[in-house]
């Protein structure tokens, strides 16, 4: 067994470890199904590191050669098309089925022609260079600013450039002039051995985003309430931690609203659970229609909701929390159309003062809550830290 030999087992087995950790991520994450894309585009890679090793040994170099480059060329075009079904988008049918057809069609032009030519090495190369050059501007179309994207795309165009320059590697050193001589030559091992290297590397950077996503979705899951499609209380926790951190740095102001839909259990108890839930749910919708954009919305538990907002004083906010306590008292919107009992909402608002931690500000809000439905709810109270001389007049107003 060769030098050439060794590393084209070395491919086969990198190869086949990466489709089955595709295939594995996919099979235990149901949000990650479409990673079988990239497993596929693996075991379609596969096949040239396998035909280049059987070739020699059976003495069908010629037809091994064309499996191996209709493979390899397949398997990069089936990065782009997995590249983008990954992310949600439309696969560059049009584009891979370009330079598939232009890549066979230039393999089959140059059959009989001698492998050690600079011109043989340029054509033979051309499509995988276009194929890596697709799978660059896949990755750039879908995400420009991620470091792992850019990486990625940066790797693909370093692939376009390897395939580009091997013509005249192969011209400097040798190629053979025969597949059967290639296989022996140093050129091969160049050839093979910074390829393997290239794409795994392309294929590390793959599976670290595919698990990026996987974790990501998990944390998102773990922080949704499946109810209401609003943060959870760990999920509000993690982004006013956030927030909070912004506004000490920025200086900016920060408010909270704190929301108490009025008399929930009578509807439990009177029109059943899954009304209930309907009613949580429509509010939850009304709440994402009017919360301002830079406003982290989550429901704390029960019929109790809150929203943070950067940027807002307390007045601001108590405009905000205002439309809400209208809006609700008009009528919530079921999804469907169906009808739901007419509601109410009590709420509390504060802004953050120096110094002041998260817990010290909801306990603020939440007095004021208390304050709205002592004063006979369907209402919207400020703390009283942050009450100015005129509220209560506008308010009564």
């Amino acid at each position: 067994m060769n030098g050439v030999q060794v590393v084209l087992m070395v491919n086969m087995a990198v190869g086949g470890l990466f489709a089955a950790g595709y295939a594995i991520l996919a099979l235990t994450n149901v949000s990650q199904r479409a990673a079988l894309w990239f497993s596929l585009a693996y075991l379609i890679g596969m096949l040239a590191p396998v035909s280049d090793f059987l070739g020699p040994i059976l003495g069908i170099s010629e037809i091994t050669d064309v499996i191996s480059y209709a493979a390899f060329l397949v398997a990069s075009l089936c990065l782009s098309a997995s590249l983008a079904i990954f992310h949600r988008r439309a696969p560059p049918w049009r584009a891979i089925l370009v330079i598939l057809a232009i890549g066979l069609g230039v393999r089959a032009w140059i059959w009989r022609d001698p492998t050690h030519t600079v011109s043989y090495g340029f054509a033979y190369q051309a499509s995988y260079v276009l194929a890596s050059l697709l799978a660059t501007r896949t990755v750039l179309s879908i995400d420009r600013k991620r470091p792992l994207h850019l990486g990625l795309a940066g790797l693909f165009a370093l692939i376009a450039l390897h395939f580009l320059l091997k013509p005249f590697v192969g011209m400097t050193i040798g190629s053979g002039r025969t597949y059967a001589d290639y296989t022996k030559t140093a050129y091969a091992m160049i050839s093979q051995s910074s390829s393997g290297i290239l794409l795994l590397a392309a294929g590390l950077l793959l599976l670290l985003i595919v698990a990026q996503r996987a974790i990501s979705e998990s944390q998102l899951a773990s922080e949704t309430d499946p109810l209401s499609g609003l943060a959870n209380r760990r999920g509000f926790d993690r982004a006013s931690d956030a927030a909070l951190a912004r506004a000490e740095r920025t200086g900016l102001p920060l408010a909270v609203a704190l929301f108490d839909l009025d008399h929930f259990k009578r509807v439990n108890d009177t029109f059943g659970h899954p009304t209930g839930d309907a009613v949580i749910a429509a509010f939850a919708q009304l709440l994402r229609a009017v919360a301002p954009g830079a406003a982290v919305t989550a429901r704390q538990g029960g019929e109790e909701f809150v929203m943070l907002i950067e940027g807002a004083t307390a007045q601001t906010a108590w405009l905000a929390a205002e439309a809400v306590r209208i809006r609700t008292a008009a009528g919530l919107s079921a999804d469907g159309g169906a009808d739901l009992p007419a509601m109410t909402v009590s709420g509390g608002v504060a802004q953050l003062h120096a110094g002041e931690s998260l817990s010290d500000l909801l306990r603020r809000a939440d007095q004021a809550t208390y304050q709205a439905k002592n004063a006979g709810r369907d209402r919207i109270c400020l703390a009283a830290d942050d009450q100015p001389a005129d509220f209560a007049v506008r308010r009564a107003g």
